[in-house]
């Protein structure tokens, strides 16, 4: 009993910025309205203004809340970007993918089937700046002294620039992660043996669908990149298996 009353009392503070938290999400606190003053919500709550001024710092590191100073100051609700929300969702999905060992087949299907979603959207709508991003970055593949490390971070750029080419900001967050995750975890897996050569062929192949306009197209270079990118998979993991059983 000791015990369980020493975790409620730990717990105040995730309890408060839940109900903040359901509050916002419910729409009874939107974007910009101030929340009541660390006085009231201790009075609301019936805890120490150390107390929320704890649950009050976990909703700010979630982005759900910005702090102000001065006379008009005060906790208010933040207005959540999608580039934040981008780089919050990417990062969970690295340290998912991180933490738990997942399939690499498991999250290449996943990783192709989500960026194969938009390629319709991105041949109708992509602009010129988009086709510009995408070919910067497979110029930028070509250069031989290019590292490893590079040629990931450029794979994952041109990726992203085919995902926002859809002009649809929910499905650029959503796709945020299974580009800015899968891809590299793929990338370490595959870099000691694939060709760049290959790669920058099928990225060629991809854009110059995208100009064109043609869904179909794009969609076929991304099957051919799938493929590829499995064929390597396998053949690391099984010689992976055959050194660890010599």
């Amino acid at each position: 009993m000791k015990n369980l009353k020493q975790k409620q009392r730990t717990d105040l503070p995730a309890q408060i910025a839940k109900a903040i938290r359901d509050s916002i999400l419910a729409g009874e606190l939107t974007a910009d309205d101030r929340l009541p003053s660390e006085a009231d919500l201790a009075d609301t709550f019936d805890v120490s203004r150390p107390t929320v001024r704890e649950a009050l710092k976990r909703l700010a590191a979630q982005s759900l809340i910005r702090t102000e100073r001065g006379a008009f100051g005060g906790a208010f609700v933040h207005r959540l970007s999608y580039e934040e929300a981008q780089a919050q969702h990417a990062t969970t999905s690295t340290l998912l993918l991180s933490i738990n060992e997942v399939d690499f087949e498991v999250a290449c299907e996943a990783r192709y089937a989500m960026e194969k979603s938009c390629t319709a959207l991105a041949a109708a709508r992509r602009s010129a700046d988009d086709l510009a991003a995408m070919r910067a970055e497979i110029h930028r593949q070509g250069h031989p002294e290019l590292s490893d490390e590079a040629f990931c971070a450029s794979d994952v750029a041109l990726h992203r620039a085919l995902v926002d080419a859809a002009q649809n900001p929910i499905l650029s967050y959503q796709l945020a992660g299974a580009v800015e995750a899968m891809q590299p975890l793929m990338n370490m897996i595959t870099f000691s043996s694939r060709s760049r050569e290959e790669i920058v062929g099928l990225h060629h192949n991809l854009a110059d669908a995208i100009e064109a306009r043609d869904a179909g197209a794009a969609n076929d270079a991304l099957c051919a990149l799938e493929r590829y990118t499995l064929e390597l998979g396998r053949k690391f993991i099984a010689s992976r298996s055959v050194s660890r059983g010599g």
